[in-house]
């Protein structure tokens, strides 16, 4: 008797691990709906996120885009309830203080220029205003004699002038000592490295000791004949590299 042979069914469906995967998706998938069901979005917030990338101004007012619920203090005092004009204070003063003092140094050389004007000074001394500040320039004739740093008579007037000009003001200031290129040697001064920074000390020394100022407002510097303003090549133009720069400079900041 012949066995029949039984058809096995072919297993067409999806494999048995897809299953277990689908469920797995499906339950993520609802965990994720129910946690955005139980979320809302903070309208205020979300449009403050939403200006901050159109209007980069909201950053002149608030370290962050996002308004916080409970700001940390400020040099003491709690910065909640603040305005943006508030905020802007520190840079608003800043700016007040640089124009205060802008007009400080520019009525300093109109009244330097109005003494020279009286004086007729101008052929020996200018006053100019550069990007250091104040630059007095005063030729070696009207405070020394040639190889000394001695303050001639001459001299001490317009240092009593600017002195009292400086009284108003609390820049920084440094003198500057330069000379012409043609060589000194005495037992005093060595080289016009010496005559140079001799002749800035004795107008700071002046300056200290007639008005009292504070020394750590002054600084001094002796460059001999590096920064000549002409050429050495006649005696005109050595007289005019002979001299003493005083620098009232800007800011009131010492220069490095």
């Amino acid at each position: 008797m012949k066995r029949r042979k039984i058809k096995r069914r072919k297993n067409t469906g999806a494999p048995k691990w897809m299953v277990t995967y689908s469920d797995m998706i499906t339950l993520i998938l609802v965990f994720f709906i129910l946690l955005f069901s139980m979320s809302r979005i903070d309208s205020i917030k979300f449009q403050a996120v939403s200006d901050s990338f159109r209007n980069r101004a909201i950053f002149d007012f608030q370290p962050s885009a996002v308004p916080v619920e409970y700001p940390a203090p400020n040099h003491g005092e709690l910065t909640k309830g603040k305005s943006p004009n508030d905020y802007d204070l520190p840079t608003k003063q800043s700016e007040q203080s640089d124009e205060n003092e802008e007009d400080a140094l520019n009525k300093l050389v109109k009244d330097v220029e109005g003494y020279l004007d009286e004086n007729d000074l101008h052929n020996v001394i200018t006053a100019n205003r550069t990007d250091r500040g104040v630059v007095l320039v005063l030729q070696e004739q009207i405070l020394f004699e040639t190889g000394e740093a001695d303050i001639l008579h001459s001299g001490k007037p317009f240092l009593n002038k600017v002195g009292s000009l400086l009284k108003n003001i609390p820049n920084h200031v440094k003198v500057e000592g330069h000379s012409d290129n043609r060589p000194i040697s005495t037992f005093r001064y060595p080289s016009n490295w010496e005559l140079s920074g001799a002749r800035a000390s004795s107008v700071v020394r002046y300056l200290i000791e007639e008005f009292h100022f504070d020394k750590s407002r002054f600084s001094l510097a002796g460059y001999g004949d590096t920064r000549p303003r002409v050429q050495n090549d006649s005696p005109k133009n050595w007289e005019k590299n002979r001299r003493v720069e005083i620098v009232v400079l800007e800011h009131g900041d010492k220069e490095e």
